[in-house]
């Protein structure tokens, strides 16, 4: 997919004489600031390789475009700053004429009609999705309820990249670049962006769900790993790995760290309950499970564990509030089961060894299992084993094993489909992306990905 850089008219010299010429027929439609902030401006912000973003030369008005101060962090604009680039940017448009708005053209290769020269280079043909969604806005068009997909992303963990997969194809439809060390993922409920942790940067970076590109980078109080969204999507939740650890509390709608919750121990993954009410934060040093009030961003309760707490997984009850929380532990093959109420271990089950196949102890990193996940409509629990690279399932809420799948060579975290029908497991040893069916528990493809690929996650992309 070709993206654009939109250092949108670097050489916006001449917006008078674009404004002074007309639509071939019918009356000039009118600019709408809604589809303006939510499809246009954050091209501005989106930093493209070889590129700088085009708000860091049109903050300090090049080519005549000049744009308001970012807020702090360079993470976008208030309304009322947006209402007023909204207002410089149209001078560069013609509205219901796109090939004659210099907002356009003048990025435009010459070979699909552009201008001879742009300052800030030509970043698109006329094809572009970039392109006709200017086209749009300035042929008159408002914003419209957001359609939306369901992907599945895979993040490398010795990569700079993370790979998005059609679950209805099974194949790699985009990629997420210049995330150094990928860690924890999630997204906004509307589809709007994706969160993703960067453990080089310490930093959540968020990235536009249209361009696959990061529009901001929030700072963090240290090294970060697992993350969670809030159930409104308000607030991203950050594991902090580094001593003596913490849970970052990120705006979504500020993109600020407004808040560090000290918890026990530095932080390996945090999930937030099926029920939105806490942000459960597990730690490997400590051997502790931390729990946190949503509502209040403080903790309330700890409980702790015989051993490094590693991936985590819940069931509920009829209500829907948390009732069993199912623990992976530092150099224990299998998990253990935690009564959510009490906080006590209710039950431990061990992987058995799987006959004629041979056992992997090297690069466990005391993660002999590693990988765990509920089924959406809660009837399976699977999790994985680096000794052996098969994915063990469990019936809930009895806790049978079921069924024994092969799934790569150390597979380290699941997710699933939408619709729960296919299980999608990270085989860091393959660098690639196992597709299960979890009824049959039939393989059904094998997804090349990234370097290492580890944590992965299920999200909604908008798309228009």
């Amino acid at each position: 997919m070709r993206l654009f850089i939109l250092a949108v008219a670097a050489v916006f010299v001449s917006a008078p004489a674009a404004m002074a010429q007309s639509p071939a027929s019918g009356s000039k439609p009118t600019l709408d600031f809604g589809f303006y902030r939510a499809r246009i401006e954050p091209m501005f912000l989106v930093k493209r390789p070889g590129n700088i973003r085009c708000a860091e030369c049109h903050e300090r008005g090049a080519g005549a475009l000049r744009f308001q101060p970012l807020e702090a962090g360079g993470a976008g604009w208030s309304e009322e700053n947006s209402r007023k680039n909204f207002t410089a940017v149209s001078a560069f448009v013609v509205p219901g004429d796109p090939k004659t708005s210099r907002l356009l053209q003048h990025p435009l290769e010459r070979d699909s009609g552009g201008d001879p020269f742009h300052g800030g280079g030509k970043h698109w043909s006329a094809d572009d999705a970039e392109y006709r969604t200017l086209a749009a806005w300035v042929r008159g068009e408002t914003r419209s309820a957001p359609r939306t997909v369901a992907r599945i992303i895979q993040t490398n963990a010795a990569g700079d990249d993370s790979h998005v997969i059609d679950p209805v194809t099974n194949t790699v439809v985009g990629v997420i670049n210049d995330i150094r060390i990928p860690h924890g993922i999630t997204s906004a409920p509307d589809g709007s962006r994706v969160y993703i942790s960067n453990e080089a940067l310490h930093t959540l970076d968020a990235v536009d769900a249209r361009s696959l590109s990061v529009i901001a980078r929030v700072p963090l109080s240290g090294r970060p790993n697992n993350v969670a969204i809030s159930k409104d999507g308000r607030k991203v939740y950050v594991g902090i790995a580094q001593a003596p650890g913490a849970l970052d509390v990120i705006d979504t709608i500020a993109l600020k760290n407004v808040k560090t919750v000290p918890v026990t121990g530095a932080i390996h993954n945090v999930y937030v309950t099926p029920d939105g009410k806490f942000a459960v934060a597990g730690s490997i040093p400590a051997s502790a499970i931390s729990i946190v009030d949503t509502s209040t961003d403080q903790m309330v309760r700890t409980i702790k564990m015989t051993a490094g707490v590693r991936p985590m997984a819940f069931d509920t009850n009829p209500d829907g509030s948390t009732r069993r929380i199912f623990v992976q532990l530092s150099n224990y093959h299998g998990f253990a089961v935690v009564d959510f109420a009490s906080g006590q271990e209710v039950a431990r089950i061990e992987h058995p060894p799987i006959p004629g196949v041979h056992a992997h102890n090297d690069g466990l990193q005391a993660a002999p299992a590693h990988g765990l996940g509920v089924t959406p409509d809660g009837k399976q629990l699977w999790s994985t084993s680096k000794v052996y690279g098969y994915a063990y399932v469990h019936s809930l809420p009895d806790l049978k094993e079921i069924a024994r799948v092969f799934v790569g060579q150390h597979p380290e975290w699941v997710t699933f489909s939408p619709d729960g029908r296919r299980i999608y497991i990270a085989a860091a040893g393959d660098n690639q992306t196992f597709v299960v069916d979890t009824s049959t528990f039939k393989e059904v493809a094998r997804i090349p990905v990234g370097q290492v690929p580890k944590r992965n996650g299920t999200v909604m992309l908008q798309t228009n």
